[in-house]
């Protein structure tokens, strides 16, 4: 009896791609999607927001926070609402695309005012003489840092239409909005939900 020829390595090849992998390449396809539009994480590259995140810690994103995305994009599919005061957002720097992470301190529509540091909204400021470095934006509480003094002030501004003023904790040591200006809301990546890890203290859950 004749032995049967093995078929063309081609025809094996296309076989192999097939089963083993097309799969692979969807699942790693699927895990990309799902990191770019619904979770991804964010390592802390300084103290800008110390004492609330230290540098090395890796922060949970929730990307859907401000609406589903495109994959890849930034074409809206679904709007769910815009950043907050007081919460932490990831975005890119409006002056050289640098991702950052900072405070979302005031929204469109607000009058801002920052002296030595201290911030305050609408003619009213976020932090009281019995708790100078508490600021309450609503139910989220602010602790700031303020060993390299307030940075820069502000005198009172209105955010446009459509922008954002973000800064970080550390008032006096954050490249933020009073530097590089407006962040446009609807360009906000994301909102930073947790720490998980924190270098020399492991993983953990502290949410922000």
């Amino acid at each position: 009896m004749d032995a049967v020829a093995p078929p063309p390595f081609s025809q094996r090849a296309l076989q192999w791609l097939k089963k083993e992998a097309l799969p692979l390449l969807i699942m790693l396809g699927l895990l990309a999607t799902a990191r770019d539009t619904l979770a991804n994480h964010y390592q802390v590259p300084s103290g800008s927001m110390q004492p609330t995140l230290e540098p090395g810690d890796r922060v949970v994103v929730d990307m859907r926070a401000y609406g589903l995305r495109l994959p890849f994009t930034q074409v809206r599919l679904l709007d769910a609402g815009v950043p907050q005061r007081g919460e932490v957002a990831v975005f890119d720097s409006p002056a050289d695309g640098t991702r950052l992470i900072k405070r979302v301190v005031a929204v469109a529509g607000d009058h801002v005012q920052v002296r030595n540091g201290h911030l305050s909204i609408n003619g009213q400021a976020l932090s009281s003489a019995e708790s100078p470095l508490q600021e309450q934006f609503g139910n989220r509480t602010a602790t700031l840092e303020l060993d390299r003094g307030g940075g820069p002030d502000v005198a009172d501004v209105q955010v446009p239409a459509g922008k954002l003023l973000v800064m970080g904790d550390h008032r006096g040591d954050s490249y933020d909005g009073r530097y590089f200006g407006w962040v446009d809301a609807d360009l906000v990546y994301g909102r930073a939900v947790a720490v998980y890890y924190r270098r020399g203290e492991g993983l953990e859950w502290r949410r922000l």
